[in-house]
């Protein structure tokens, strides 16, 4: 009787690729693990992420705020300075102005005497 080799070939191969299987199927689930785990690290991170994007933008607001700080106090001593300066000079103005109301209403008479054709000129 022929021996039937591909029975006797299988016989043999059978424990191995039994094995084979079980080694495939532990690869999936190797394989299913970690793409769950690498899905949690981007989860993560992404939170991670946002949680830093979000306390950098604290973090910018009173950054801006401390920089711009000094420049307001310089503008407000500069505003400050510009007031004084401008309540000086007004100040100037109205002692000046009563010596030197009663000429330049003599200027305007006379000037509006030329212009309406009168005679006043002796300002």
């Amino acid at each position: 009787m022929p021996a039937d080799r591909t029975a006797e070939r299988a016989a043999e191969l059978e424990p191995s690729l039994a094995r084979l299987a079980s080694v495939q199927q532990e690869a999936a689930q190797i394989r299913a693990a970690a793409e769950q785990e690498a899905e949690a690290l981007r989860q993560n991170a992404a939170r991670e992420a946002a949680r830093m994007v979000d306390a950098a933008r604290e973090h910018a607001h009173e950054l801006r705020r401390q920089t711009a700080e000094p420049l307001l106090r310089e503008a407000r001593q500069e505003a400050d300075a510009l007031r004084a300066a401008g309540d000086r000079t007004a100040s100037a103005i109205r002692e000046r102005a009563p010596e030197r109301m009663p000429h330049l209403v003599d200027l305007a008479v006379a000037d509006a005497l030329r212009l309406t054709g009168g005679e006043r000129d002796d300002p």
